[in-house]
Order: structure tokens, then sequence, then C-alpha cells
């Protein structure tokens, strides 16, 4: 039998850390490695000092070495570390891998931290304590993912920020689980969350079996098997962007998977719901291959969105998967829909000045009595008569105006109706449609023709954008059946779309809804400042239900966020530009200055260019471009779908954020348009990987002080 060969995301990390020629040498013993591991051009060394004596050193060159794992029983190698001589020699002794006894996971483990948790449980032995997770049997938190070897460590644990402190000194699958617990979470929701029994049957795990330990989901996550030869191959392409192969176990029962409908995966920001949609349509292309003719659709709300997943699948799918994906955003889609039916159309977005004259002449229409602000009738219009498909008059009389803040009895509906009436007149004359009218005549189309399209599955990104007659149209896009919509989406992250129920517009997702916790993508404690942002504030399900944050964690650690108000605009611009020359260059393209307006962007542009520090403007006909030099500068809507190791959100004054338009006393409209406000610097805070600053000056906004 050929020997079973695995390489753990840390050595991809640790080769990346190399010179560059000693990466290339890396790579090189790796291919050799993979194919026979027992090859004599291969020379195994014993690590004296290693606690764990299944690790041995192999040598890349004079200098470097790659520190194994080779069992003695068995037929398992694992690739682990890459570093100098002594360095690596020094990780080796401090490393021991064990296999969990009660889930069968491989998990790398610190021996000072087994050294610790022995300490305490020594001096512990006689004391009874009542700590966090007091009630709860060993054997389950073991099954959860918390080696046997560090239960003092946790025993121990008496407020959730202790077991904070501890996060460093577990495996991501056990911390994440207890935080779940710390947060408030039953136990009977966390195990069934990671699909565990609550069962005290013992656990038939061999702690010898490496290779049953490799096939494991969770393991997964962190060793890569090198038989898999296009993962692998990934990984050598662009070793960085693990995303591409070493996926959460939570994350493989979402994509691997065939569902008997659609479903519903919600998650905060950086929780890699982008990922698993991209996975996911990959999956089911791979699935439908042997139908030339049916396609995968995967849309989402935005054309620059729409770039960037499209750049990203080409990275994980072969030419002859990513021909049966077909990536496009909505509006888009309807539009070359429409056109190919002989219905040309112009939207109104391309013609803002003609679209802001209809609304003027249409409210001159506007009644003296009650005395409204041209705010509601613009908020009107989007929030009730669109999404609801008004028409007439009696259909306004009619409908139910929940929560739109103004009461309008008969009468008043009556006085105000022919402002909407004109401004679609308006919009008719000059052959303009809005999105949602749009959507509506697609889907009419759709169902008088009887049209059938090549549609196997739709995969909707950043759903909590689109609204009802969006998810009407895409439900008639695709048969009812196995696998038909995957939504993901986050409400806290709604910066266009307005609140949409999807089972009212036929999408049941009734036992296919599931959520994402971990954020892969910023510290710990830039996500606290961002989530803190959206405090006290209700978000939707994307159905019927309310979205909390409980055991939104992040696995990484970093220095606190800076937020720092200036006393002027040269001040602020003077603290970023001495920040940005701190930088390398490679740096310096992982950075990005973000503002909420366009014309803010112009003081840092000149700036930028001033002190000669290259940079690159991403806009919105335009992709992030890794080639390109130099720091990013863009708007908050258009840092949507990317990520920066250093982040700078500036000029966050009051009067731009929020952004002051509103010319309406409504309460209902003020709370609003504020909830997506904070969302949309929610939004750019967590685009940030390692640094965030959030800067103003003068009166900065209310949202930071």
């Amino acid at each position: 039998m050929h020997p079973k060969v695995a390489i753990s995301s840390d050595f991809f990390s640790s080769v990346l850390r190399l010179p560059k020629t000693q990466q290339e040498k890396a790579v090189k013993f790796m291919e050799l490695f993979r194919q026979d591991p027992s090859s004599p051009g291969i020379h195994y060394e014993t690590i004296l000092a290693a606690r764990d004596k299944n690790l041995r050193s192999v040598r890349i060159d004079q200098a470097y070495r790659a520190i194994v794992l080779a069992p003695e029983r068995g037929d398992v190698y694992i690739l682990l570390w890459a570093d100098k001589h002594n360095d690596a020699y020094a990780w080796a002794c401090n490393k021991v891998l064990k296999i969990n006894p009660e889930n069968g996971v491989l998990q790398v483990l610190e021996s000072q931290h087994i050294d610790e948790a022995q300490q305490i449980q020594q001096s512990t032995a006689q004391q009874v304590k009542q700590g966090l997770f007091e009630g709860i049997k060993d054997r389950h938190l073991v099954r959860l993912g918390l080696p046997v070897e560090l239960l003092p460590l946790v025993r121990q644990v008496e407020f959730p920020a202790e077991l904070d402190d501890l996060k460093a000194k577990l495996p991501d699958e056990a911390y994440e689980a207890l935080a779940l617990i710390a947060d408030g979470v039953s136990l009977e929701e966390v195990l069934s969350v990671y699909d565990v029994s609550l069962h005290d049957e013992p656990a038939q795990v061999d702690t010898n079996d490496f290779a049953s330990a490799l096939d494991l989901a969770d393991s997964k996550r962190r060793f890569l098997l090198a038989s898999d030869d296009e993962a692998l191959q990934s990984m050598l392409d662009a070793p960085l962007e693990k995303w591409r192969v070493f996926l959460h176990p939570l994350q493989r029962t979402l994509i691997f998977r065939d569902w008997n409908g659609p479903v519903r995966v919600l998650g905060g920001a950086g929780t890699g719901k982008t990922v698993v949609a991209m996975h996911r349509a990959k999956w089911l292309a791979e699935k439908s291959l042997i139908d030339s003719d049916t396609r995968i659709l995967f849309t989402t709300f935005t054309k620059n969105l729409t770039f960037d997943i499209e750049q990203n699948l080409k990275h994980i799918c072969t030419p002859e998967i990513l021909r049966k994906i077909e990536v496009i955003n909505l509006d888009a889609w309807v539009k070359r829909f429409m056109v190919k039916q002989g219905y040309p159309i112009k939207f109104v977005f391309q013609e803002p000045d003609a679209t802001r004259q209809l609304w003027e002449k249409a409210l001159i229409l506007k009644p003296d009595e009650p005395d409204l602000p041209d705010s509601f009738f613009h908020e009107e219009w989007e929030k009730l008569i669109q999404p609801h498909n008004i028409s007439s008059l009696n259909d306004y009389i009619k409908a139910r105006r929940v929560g739109r803040g103004v009461q309008l009895n008969r009468a008043l509906r009556k006085a105000v109706w022919p402002v909407f009436e004109n401004y679609r007149l308006g919009l008719n004359d000059a052959g303009l449609k809005e999105t949602e009218d749009a959507y509506r005549d697609a889907l009419t189309l759709i169902e008088s023709k009887s049209i059938q399209l090549p549609y196997t599955s739709i995969v909707v990104d950043e759903g909590q954008d689109f609204g009802l007659n969006a998810f009407r149209l895409m439900r008639k896009l695709v048969p009812e059946g196995q696998n038909d919509l995957f939504v993901v989406g986050d409400a806290h992250q709604r910066i266009y779309g307005s609140k949409v129920i999807l089972s009212q517009c036929g999408i049941k997702i009734t036992g296919r809804s599931r959520k994402l916790r971990i954020n892969y993508r910023t510290t710990e404690q830039i996500r606290r400042i961002a989530v803190y942002l959206l405090n006290g504030i209700p978000f939707d399900d994307l159905d019927s239900g309310i979205d909390e944050q409980i055991g939104y964690r992040s696995l990484m650690s970093g220095d606190e966020p800076v937020i720092q108000c200036f006393d002027s605009a040269k001040d602020e611009v003077e603290f970023i530009i001495n920040a940005l020359k701190e930088l390398s260059e490679p740096e310096l393209a992982k950075a990005c200055i973000t503002v909420r307006r366009h014309v803010d962007m112009d003081r840092y542009l000149a700036a930028l260019v001033d002190n000669g520090i290259p940079h690159y403007q991403i806009d919105q006909n335009t992709q992030d471009n890794n080639t390109q030099a130099g720091v990013r500068l863009a708007t908050m809507h258009r840092v949507k779908g990317l990520e920066f190791d250093y982040m700078y959100v500036a000029g966050v004054n009051e009067g731009v954020m929020p952004l002051n338009f509103l010319d309406s006393d409504d309460l209902t409209i003020i709370r609003e348009h504020e909830q997506r406000e904070r969302s949309l610097l929610y939004v750019a805070i967590t685009r940030a990987k390692r640094f965030c600053a959030i800067t103003g000056f003068g009166k900065v906004s209310s949202f930071i002080r």
C-alpha cells in the first residue's frame, strides 16, 4: 500500500517565511516527499530532545530543516514545519501530536501547555473549584475537541474573559465550542452544532491510527492530504490563501452535501460565507459536468463583487468546472435577459439626472396637508410601493404600512398617491426602469412565456442586500428541488437592500438554516470594536426571525484598533501618511485608506502624491489588482468583499458618518438611516486583518466618540 502523506497548514506558513532560495528548495523537497516519503534521498534524523518521539528532522539544505511526523506504526507521514536548523529543532521539541480519544481528531499541542496543565492539576488536586464549565462532563468537553491533557487549564476558568486568555493554548475547535458555551449557548445546542452526541458509550478511537484521523473533517481544517493534486497545486500557487483548501468542518458540512431545498447560511463579517458559497458552486458544478447544457448561477448584488468572486473561483476551479459556473450580478443578468427577449431596458442609475428631474416634477403634486418632507415620498416608494408591487391607489389603500412611522388614513393616502403615480408615468415615458421594475418584468416574462432556463442551482452571495422582487425572481430561475438555492448573508452588513422575508418569496428554508460563528479575517480586538457599533440594534435573519451575534468570535489576537480624533484635517492626514511611511513596499500594497464619500478621497490622494507614496485607486469599475504597488484607496461601499492587513478608516466626522442628507424628522426614517450607516462602518472596519485605525477631525462622528 502506498504511504499516506499529508501537509499541515503550518508547514505552508513556515515555508512562506523562508528566504526565496530556501522556499524554492522546500517546494522541491515537498514534491519529492509526497511522491515517496521513504525515498533514499530523504534522510530522517531523530530529534533526541523531542517530547514526541514520532517527530523527525529531514534536510532541505545544509542550513534548513523540515519537521516530519513519521510514526513507528502505520504508513503515515506528515510535513509539519520548515525553518533554520536550530529553530526547526526548537519548534519540534515543544510540539506533541495527539489523536483525541473521544472524537479521533489529530491535534497539535505544545508541551509547555501540557506541563502547565499538569502543574495546575497537582496543585489543585485537593481543592473543589466552581468553574465556568462546572456540570459538564470531562468526556463531553473532550468530545468537543479539548485535549485530555489540557482539561485542568479549562477547569480552572471561572469567567469568560479567562477563557479568552487561554485561546492561544487550545486547539481551535476546543476554543470555538467552549466560547459558545461561555456566551450562553446550551451544551446540547453546541453539541448539535458540532454533530456530537451526548451518549455515554465509550468512544471507539484508536489513538495510534493517524491514517483514520487524517480523514476526519476537523483534521482537514489543518492537514491536507498530498494525494489531492488539485488542492496542493492551489496552495503552491498562492499559499497564503488557505481558504482554498483548509475548510472548517462546519463549512464542509454546508458545502459537500445534497440539500433537499433552499439553504440559508448566516454569519458575521469574516466568517467565510463567500468562501462557502464559492466552494459550494464548485462542488455543484462538478456534480453537473455530465450535463453540458446546464449551469450553476452565482449571483450577488454589486458588479464589483462579481469581479472579485470570478477571480477567486479561477484559483479553485479547473477551466472545465469554471465554464459551468456563470458569475454575474443580478442587475446585469436581468438586463441581458430582457435584451435577449427583445425588451431592452435602461436602468435609472444610468440616468441619475433624469431621475432627479422626474422626482422634482412629481413632488409638485404633493399635498399641503399633511406637510410631508420630500424624503417621505422617496422612502415610501423604496420601502413600500416598489417591493410590494403596488401599482394602483386601491393597492396603496389596502397596503399594510407597519414600521413606516408616519400614519396615513384612507384620505391621506389618496392625497399623496398622485406623487407616486406621476413619478411612475414619468419613468414609463422616459423608458427608464428601476431595478424593482426590471426584476418584476423579467419574472412576468418568464411566467407568461414559460421560459426554461439552464440553471440547476443558484448560489447567492450577500443575500441581505437583495429585496423581495429579487428573491421572487431567483426563486423562478431554478426549478424547486434538491440543491436549488443556496443563500449566504448577514443583515448586520446590509448597506443596500431592505429587510426581506424569504418565505414570502416562496423560498422555504425550514430545517435548512445554518450559522457560521468563527471570524477568520480579523483579530478579536478589531471584531469587538466593529460589533460594538451595532450593540442594541435588532437585525433580521433574512426570514422572520432575529439574528444575534452570540458566539461570534475570532481565533486571532492583535493590537487594539486606534481610534483618534485630530484637531484638523491636516493633522489627520499627517498621522496616516506617517503610518504608511513605516510600512515596507509589500506591506503598503496590503494597506487601504477608505472613506465614506468620493469627494473626501481627494484629500488623502493629494497627500500621497505630495509624499511620493505609491497608490492604487479601487473604484466602481475596477477590481483590486495584487500586481499593482501602493496603498489602496476606496470608498466604504467599494471595500466590501475585500480585505487588507492595514486599514485606515478615515474622515469619520459628524455629518459624514452618518451621512447628513436627510430632510426628515420622522424617527423611523432617521433610525433606519443611522442603522444603515453603522452597518457601513462595520463593513469597513471588518475588512482589516491585522491593524485598524479609525480617525476623524474636528467634530468626529458620534459613532466613535
